[in-house]
């Protein structure tokens, strides 16, 4: 299966150890970020992922590891 470029783009944040995660409720995206990250991956997310429009970003978002996962039933 051949990776969408918004995926690429999540994958190659969190390659340069991006932090931030995604919660997703009713459809919406938040993003949320606890701990501070590579200045790298923040330099990506700026001038790669910061300026895509709301759609676009929203897709990205999407692949970041999801807060939604981490609790517990």
């Amino acid at each position: 299966m051949e990776k969408t470029e918004t995926r690429k783009i999540a994958e190659e944040y969190l390659r340069l150890g991006g932090t931030r995660q995604v919660m997703i409720d009713d459809n919406k995206t938040f993003v949320r970020q606890w701990e501070h990250e590579p200045a790298e991956a923040e330099k990506f997310w700026q001038e790669n992922i910061e300026k895509l429009n709301a759609e676009r970003r929203k897709d990205v978002e999407f692949f970041l590891p999801s807060i939604n996962s981490d609790q517990e039933d």
